[in-house]
């Protein structure tokens, strides 16, 4: 397996930083991705984020068509991975806890 910590990915990242919004990114993944693995990617999050609330493997099966060994690979990149998923989890949960703390206050 190749190492994919390297420059070529690091100007990826770089590129990706470089996005201001979400037009800005659907255009550069569409034309960076085929649809089918947007789709995927897709799947994948929601994965993850339905994981990390305890929801079942079959049911993520269920709900998102992954294979239960994409399931399971997702669950050990969550749990055991670079910590990827939980922060950009727990980043927007405590954005829509900012933002609904300030509903109502007007």
């Amino acid at each position: 397996m190749k190492n994919w910590d390297n420059k070529k990915t690091e100007e990826l990242i770089d590129a990706i930083l470089l996005l201001k919004n979400a037009k800005e990114a659907k255009r550069f993944f569409r034309d960076l991705f085929t649809e089918e693995e947007i789709v995927e990617f897709g799947k994948r999050w929601q994965a993850a984020k339905m994981l990390k609330t305890g929801i079942s493997y079959s049911k993520i099966e269920e709900e998102t068509g992954l294979s239960s060994t994409t399931v399971a690979r997702v669950a050990k990149w969550l749990n055991d991975g670079m910590d990827g998923y939980k922060l950009i989890i727990n980043r927007i949960n405590s954005h829509h806890k900012k933002s609904s703390l300030g509903k109502g206050l007007s």
